[in-house]
């Protein structure tokens, strides 16, 4: 990133903006520094004059004449402040409100109409691109919060997701070869062409529009009808730390007991202690230990197992 790149990017978007404000007279008859005077004095019925400069980085003048000119007008009124009777309170006349609320259905066509050429499956992914734009530019990027993260279905491409992420965070984490890519992708390959719905389920974690979490519940056909499999858990770095792997291991253990499940089981290496800790909470218990060579690293595989019944009692 360099300056150069911020600075063709507002001349791409000026541009973009300037096409559509030409071809809607946006912001007539009014500049668009008036206007987000406006748009502020509409979302912000007792502002002062004060905090009007503060909060557009006006300079005083600027935003006296700007004033002057919206009271020549009739489009707002001034009078002392009910906070501080030193300071001048500013608000918008019934005029100035309909003139508001004129230039702001012209913005929301205008933005519209910019949407339009975005296809729908695109929308999220720049809505999440300006999300990030603003908190990073801004400084106002507040810490993610557990009750800022949902568990929900997978999406239309959620489970190529789970494929890559899992084979770049392993990769990346523990060196880990393009094998455990290849065995995942099986994993979700054998879901998504055939499961059954009402026995098994794949959870997706969601932060802020994008997917930070997920793990699967499978039938074992290997130990019988009453046995369900916990697979795939992952949590991404960055939301490491939210109690997501605890959630989704409490939708895994839930709806395996709901649905009729005797026992839930899994399996692991002994590298992923911090699963492993997961999986101990939730009352699993180690079954079985097994060196191996895989993904091109010397591992320790383990079997876990959770007695549903017991676990119910």
């Amino acid at each position: 990133m360099t300056v150069q790149d911020i600075r063709s990017f507002n001349r791409f978007y000026t541009n973009v903006i300037g096409a559509l404000d030409y071809g809607r007279h946006l912001y007539a008859p009014y500049t668009l520094t008036e206007s987000r005077v406006l748009y502020e004095l509409a979302h912000s019925p007792r502002t002062d004059v004060a905090d009007l400069r503060t909060q557009l980085h006006l300079d005083a003048g600027y935003l006296t004449r700007i004033l002057n000119k919206f009271e020549q007008d009739g489009l707002v009124e001034r009078g002392p402040s009910e906070r501080d009777p030193r300071r001048r309170r500013i608000r918008l006349t019934a005029r100035g409100r309909e003139t508001a609320d004129l230039l702001d259905e012209r913005a929301r066509q205008t933005v519209g109409a910019l949407l339009n050429r975005v296809a729908p499956e695109d929308r999220p992914r720049l809505a999440e691109a300006l999300r990030t734009v603003r908190a990073l530019l801004s400084g106002e990027r507040s810490a993610p919060r557990p009750e800022d993260v949902v568990l929900r279905a997978p999406a239309p491409g959620d489970l190529g997701w789970i494929v890559q992420r899992n084979a770049a965070l392993y990769a990346a984490e523990y060196g880990w070869n393009t094998d455990y890519e290849g065995l995942v992708a099986r994993i979700v390959a054998d879901f998504a062409e055939d499961h059954d719905p009402h026995l098994e389920r794949v959870w997706i974690a969601e932060l802020d529009g994008a997917p930070v979490g997920a793990v699967m519940c499978v039938r074992d056909e290997a130990s019988g009808a009453g046995t369900a499999r916990l697979r795939l858990l992952l949590v991404e770095p960055e939301a490491r730390g939210l109690g997501i792997g605890d959630r989704l291991v409490t939708a895994v253990v839930e709806f395996a007991r709901g649905v009729g499940y005797r026992e839930l089981v899994l399996w692991t290496n002994d590298v992923l202690a911090a699963a492993r800790r997961i999986y101990l909470r939730h009352g699993f218990t180690l079954v079985s230990e097994k060196p191996h060579r895989s993904f091109g690293a010397d591992l320790v595989g383990q079997d876990w197992r959770l007695d549903l019944r017991a676990a119910a009692e």
